[in-house]
């Protein structure tokens, strides 16, 4: 996205409070999330004019600077908004130190999501004129419809051989949707139960009720039907190469939670522990793998992996002398060859879907992964994980302790 000029961002300002512009005078007290409740409101364009808004922090209710210092620390508490797991799919958005009346200031620009409806904290906000709201059902239903689906990622693009009928309606209701939605909005019973998964991405719209990628992949009674690759295959081999005896393997498929449960029971299954009582007064357990590493990188997989137009799996494979994951889809946006695993870089391929896992719990924030899994690798005396994309694949290969 590009950054506002300076002649515009005047002009923004000098207009006062709006349904593009939002004034923080500091950081202080409830600002963080009133913040986080206008960056929502911004990617929810309930106005529909297509333009970016912004929070203008270090700026007073008249429009004047508050001369609040703009450090590196206060950039990157704002910055981190965008994907420290509260707002979902993450926003769109730029942080900037800018110039208003020759004052440093901090601008957050916020483009239209082309994906809504924008959740903060399991609440829909929206704005009209200068004030915040939680989203009406009638407003729920014009983000809805708003819903662009040539723009929308593939994850929320409609199944058309798909029917409501293939999605498990008791399953949302009992699970899904008590961790998306915030209780007191659910509390309400002004939404249908086709409003409600349509609000939730799992069909394409009320007025549409076709299952969406995502609410197949979620609640589908049968996944496999209409995302062939959707499912991830394991195998133990005793050696170090494909050609060795098979110890393990299963085909592991289902919902989303049904392979992340199934796949991390295996895998704790084979993280052989040896117990020492001769290194210190008390039992040490250890295990061959730290097992928030091989967590943190499988989940990642089949969060970021392509279900488009393939039908391969995520291919585990755990070997005599290394670990590996196999995921289809080469790097995505953001993210390229060169970058692939670097600090702070992400992108998502699956928005929606990186969101639902987040709601179950799989997530705790985006863009963590990779680094949580570094740290456990560490902390266990193992190498980092070596990562070497293709623009068809990405291999994951973690190394066993030497012996």
């Amino acid at each position: 996205m590009q950054s506002l000029s300076d002649e515009e961002l005047a002009n923004l300002i000098s207009a006062g409070e709006s349904e593009r512009v939002e004034f923080k005078q500091s950081l202080r007290g409830n600002a963080p999330q009133g913040i986080r409740e206008a960056i929502c409101a911004f990617a929810n364009d309930l106005a529909g004019n297509r333009l970016p808004g912004i929070v203008a922090v270090g700026v007073s209710d008249d429009g004047t600077p508050s001369n609040l210092p703009i450090d590196d620390a206060l950039l990157r508490q704002l910055a981190d908004m965008r994907s420290d797991g509260n707002i979902v799919p993450p926003p769109s958005m730029l942080v900037e130190k800018r110039l208003l009346s020759d004052v440093e200031i901090a601008v957050v620009t916020v483009d239209p999501s082309d994906s809504p409806p924008v959740r903060f904290d399991g609440r829909i906000h929206v704005r009209i004129g200068p004030r915040r709201h939680i989203a009406t059902a009638q407003d729920e239903r014009i983000l809805n419809e708003r819903r662009r689906f040539k723009d929308r990622p593939f994850d929320v693009q409609p199944v058309p051989t798909a029917k409501v009928a293939d999605l498990d309606l008791a399953l949302f209701t009992t699970q899904y949707l008590r961790q998306a939605v915030a209780p007191d909005v659910l509390e309400t019973n002004d939404r249908s139960e086709t409003e409600r998964l349509a609000s939730t991405k799992m069909i394409a719209s009320a007025s549409d009720p076709t299952p969406t990628v995502l609410g197949l992949l979620l609640i589908g009674t049968r996944v496999r039907d209409f995302l062939p690759g959707a499912y991830t295959q394991f195998l133990r081999i005793a050696g170090h190469e494909l050609s060795g005896p098979i110890i393990d393997e299963a085909v592991i498929d289902g919902t989303i939670v049904d392979i992340i449960r199934n796949i991390e029971a295996k895998l704790d299954s084979h993280n052989r522990r040896s117990v020492s009582f001769t290194e210190s007064p008390t039992e040490r357990r250890s295990e061959t793998y730290p097992a928030v590493a091989l967590q943190q990188l499988v989940r990642n997989a089949i969060m970021h992996r392509t279900y488009e137009a393939t039908h391969a799996p995520v291919r585990v494979t755990w070997f005599d002398d290394r670990f590996e994951i196999l995921s289809p889809g080469g790097p995505f946006g953001a993210v390229n060859a060169a970058n692939f695993g670097g600090p702070g870089i992400t992108d998502y391929r699956n928005p929606n879907l990186a969101e639902a896992m987040r709601v179950l719990g799989y997530v705790q924030r985006f863009g963590a992964g990779i680094a949580i899994a570094r740290r456990a690798l560490r902390e266990h005396g193992l190498p980092e994980p070596i990562f070497e994309p293709t623009p068809e694949f990405v291999l994951v290969t973690i190394m066993a302790a030497q012996k």
